[in-house]
């Protein structure tokens, strides 16, 4: 039966670069791998097929003889020939070392031949809690963090004052051991060094044998004017350090806004309850209202109701990703008076006694309500 053509097993266009043909090769030999499809021929077929395809494509002097001359041109019994699965650069062995390095080795680095691993460190998380006018205006603070320095007792060896780490018996010294499961051989971080490919034997009392010892360290952050609840600053290279000379990780500092006593923020805008006197919404007038950068004054329209909203422009909050200021919304609360004097309850009942003596046009939500009520018992 007359091969198939490389191209089209891969999935690839003839003009493919290298990385595109191992891309599509990871992921098709994954899928037909013999371990993931056990007692099925026609995926050992595709599989060994793949590889095929996969071993020649990638050898720049095979892939320029196979455009030039077809299969005829790769055959071996032509001077041509595909590599094993130890095959040279480009190989089997190339392309499953990366897919197991995505799979077990997502943090760690380490040379092919071996060698202690290097991981990063982790990264580290603090909440900080600022007030609403801080998180408006920007903030500048300290805080303090845990943070690992070398041990002054041993130098960070992690070995009592007079002796010396030795070399790992389990990998002799490169910190990763090979683990054979069924069809592949699987490199491994060293379970006796955890990767360092060095032991204590007499660990330093200091630090425990770790190296290191925990101490706090201040930091300056810098909050920018606008940022919300929840948002996250990152101090690059603050976190955790890494393993075996790794880079150390990141710590992310967490704003958590106060409650205001006054406002509560809707993004960049806002909002406040504004109570006003029975008098002032009735006959209206100028009030007094707080912001964040001072007291601004406004008229009440004569006849104000309680739930009546006011949109002060431009008296919200700028936010670190706006280009403009948001805005201030007055809720206003009528208030009804409390502890009224024998004089003020007079006065009062005079009052509604004339209001209700002018009929609807004086509460015309009242009768608007009233109407209401009776089409329904009606």
């Amino acid at each position: 039966m007359a091969k198939r053509d490389f191209y089209e097993i891969l999935g690839v266009a003839k003009n493919a670069s290298e990385d595109d043909i191992k891309k599509s090769y990871r992921k098709l030999a994954m899928k037909y791998h013999p371990d993931r499809n056990p007692d099925n021929k026609e995926a050992e077929e595709k599989f060994k097929e793949v590889k095929e395809a996969y071993e020649m494509l990638t050898n720049p002097e095979k892939r320029e003889a196979y455009d030039r001359y077809g299969h005829a041109g790769v055959d071996p019994n032509m001077g041509g020939g595909g590599g094993g699965f130890g095959g040279g650069a480009g190989g089997f062995g190339d392309a499953f070392g990366d897919i197991f390095g995505d799979i077990f080795g997502g943090g760690a680095r380490g040379g092919r031949g071996g060698g202690p691993q290097v991981y990063r460190g982790a990264d580290l998380r603090y909440n900080l809690e600022i007030t609403l006018e801080q998180a408006a205006h920007g903030y500048e603070t300290t805080i303090r963090v845990p943070s690992w320095d070398k041990c002054d007792t041993c130098h960070g060896s992690g070995a009592k004052p007079g002796t010396q780490p030795v070399t790992c018996t389990t990998c002799s010294g490169h910190g990763q051991v090979r683990m054979q499961q069924g069809f592949f051989s699987i490199q491994q971080t060293c379970p006796k060094c955890h990767g360092s490919g060095k032991i204590v034997p007499e660990p330093c009392a200091a630090c425990g044998g770790a190296g290191r010892i925990k101490r706090n360290k201040t930091l300056e952050v810098k909050i920018p004017a606008g940022i919300d609840n929840g948002m996250r600053i990152r101090s690059t290279g603050n976190g955790e350090p890494g393993t075996n000379g790794g880079p150390s990780g990141d710590l992310y500092v967490e704003i958590h806004i106060k409650p205001h006593a006054v406002f509560q923020r809707e993004g960049d805008d806002l909002h406040c309850e504004m109570p006003i006197s029975y008098s002032k919404a009735a006959l209206g007038g100028e009030i007094e209202v707080p912001t964040l950068t001072g007291k601004v004054s406004f008229t009440v329209p004569e006849g104000t109701q309680t739930g009546k909203t006011f949109r002060l422009k431009g008296k919200g909050i700028k936010g670190v990703r706006s280009g403009y200021v948001g805005d201030l919304f007055c809720h206003v609360i009528v208030e009804t008076p409390v502890k009224l004097t024998d004089k003020q309850k007079d006065l009062l009942r005079e009052f509604e006694r004339s209001t209700s003596e002018g009929g609807a046009k004086h509460s015309p939500q009242s009768k608007g309500w009233m109407d209401k009520v009776k089409d329904f018992f009606e």
